[in-house]
């Protein structure tokens, strides 16, 4: 495999625009490419525990935000330590997009500008050191051949 692949490669964007689908077809297209999916299949527990009840109402209610923020990286930090070395590892939403859910969560749930929830996040996650990523952001097209 070229030294020139990513250690990590990211499809970004909302729900059914063709991430699965895209990093389904990366993966059959070369061996190197491993897929590693969602955050909640490599940290199953926390998220099987909030999807118990109502799942909606302890991502926007009961949950805080330094909470969810932290279950996410977390899930995502097992995800990445899945990669077997020397392969690129392919991941259904990445680091930017984990980080952007909690900082839109945020606005909602604790009414902070956008600004005061990025500036949050940025502080619960802190300096942790995170594997850099390649990160591709789909978004849906108006013309159903396109997307």
């Amino acid at each position: 495999m070229p030294d020139a692949l990513p250690a990590f490669v990211s499809l970004n964007g909302p729900d059914n625009v063709g991430k699965t689908t895209q990093l389904r077809l990366l993966a059959q297209r070369h061996s190197g490419f491993q897929p590693l999916g969602a955050i909640h299949e490599h940290d199953p527990g926390p998220w099987e525990q909030a999807a118990a009840g109502d799942y909606a109402r302890w991502w926007f209610e009961v949950s805080t935000t330094a909470e969810l923020t932290k279950m996410l990286l977390a899930s995502h930090a097992k995800r990445a330590a899945a990669r077997e070395a020397g392969r690129t590892g392919l991941l259904d939403r990445g680091l930017p997009m984990l980080l952007a859910v909690a900082s839109a969560t945020c606005v909602v749930k604790d009414g902070l500008t956008v600004q005061q929830a990025l500036d949050t996040v940025a502080g619960i996650a802190g300096s942790g050191v995170f594997p850099p990523e390649t990160s591709v952001l789909l978004v849906p097209s108006l013309d159903a051949e396109r997307s």
